[in-house]
């Protein structure tokens, strides 16, 4: 679906959810049934977003992104 940009491999814990905050790096925060976890960051490499562009951790352990379909630029 997307394209592999980042370079560092992150294995994944049960329990919890990856994204790539607005810093640029890879946090895992606990899912509602994990009462024990807290909020971390657990990739060492930053990632440069661009707009129009929806930013994730695939399956491969891997930052990707995908192009978001209605994205429209916005002008101030």
């Amino acid at each position: 679906m997307g394209e592999r940009i980042g370079t560092e491999k992150i294995v994944r814990e049960d329990g919890y959810l990856y994204y790539v905050g607005k810093d640029g790096y890879v946090w895992r925060a606990p899912m509602k049934h994990n009462k024990r976890g807290r909020k971390k960051r657990v990739g060492s490499e930053k990632i440069n977003k661009e707009a129009g562009y929806m930013y994730y951790l695939g399956k491969r352990g891997y930052v990707e992104r995908a192009k978001l379909k209605n994205y429209k630029k916005r002008r101030r």
